[in-house]
């Protein structure tokens, strides 16, 4: 099983780790923190050993890694694990986002369902079945999410079933989420950011997320 770093420390850009097994052009890693595409968010982007990544894919609890052909790579070397962080943290910006307007249209539609979710790195979705258009009270449901991120509240991710690999996000009296994607420590973080109503069949609504600002850590 590979040991998920990324869930260990987020904010991790580099690590020096091993191969463990080699398959043709696929390889999995002692440990890593190349945070393969899962619950809407896309995978990171980066290298192994100096080799660009083409795919990153969960295989149950390890994640396998596609290299280039030929990349001469043996079970047990010694290799370094890059990913790059500006696109991780607007990711990662981009997915608290998206949790805290998914949380907030909960709250303020009665029998609201979530039908699916992306988060790229220019761009966060998140589309519902719901019977009305959400347009009229987008303005209110933008106002109530920039407030949570205002309020720079501490972000708790840690494991409710580390056996099992089940892990949530919580800010203490706001909400408890079950979630396993890479979590900001802080609200704050997302920084200002915009919602827009798009049209995508009767009886379905999409919202998406854009950020308006870069932060301190990009």
């Amino acid at each position: 099983m590979t040991h998920k770093v990324f869930w260990d420390d987020p904010y991790q850009t580099e690590l020096a780790t091993r191969i463990a097994t080699v398959d043709g052009n696929r390889v999995t890693l002692q440990a890593t923190i190349f945070y393969a595409e899962s619950g809407g968010q896309e995978s990171d982007r980066g290298s192994i050993a100096g080799l660009p990544v083409q795919q990153a894919e969960k295989q149950g609890r390890d994640i396998v890694y596609t290299l280039p052909a030929g990349h001469g790579l043996h079970a047990g070397d010694a290799v370094a694990v890059r990913i790059d962080w500006p696109r991780r943290y607007r990711l990662m910006r981009l997915h608290f986002a998206a949790e805290l307007a998914l949380e907030t249209i909960y709250r303020d539609f009665d029998g609201v369902q979530k039908i699916g979710a992306h988060i790229g790195e220019h761009k966060a979705r998140i589309d519902f079945a719901l019977p009305q258009p959400i347009t009229s009270q987008l303005a209110a449901i933008t106002a109530k999410v920039q407030a949570l991120i205002d309020a720079d509240s501490a972000i708790i991710s840690a494991f409710s079933d580390a056996a099992n690999e089940r892990r949530y996000w919580e800010v203490p009296g706001y909400c408890r989420v079950p979630c396993g994607g890479t979590h900001l420590q802080r609200t704050g973080e997302v920084g200002r950011i915009a919602l827009k109503r798009k049209n995508v069949g009767r009886g379905k609504e999409r919202v998406e997320i854009t950020l308006l600002a870069e932060t301190a850590h990009d």
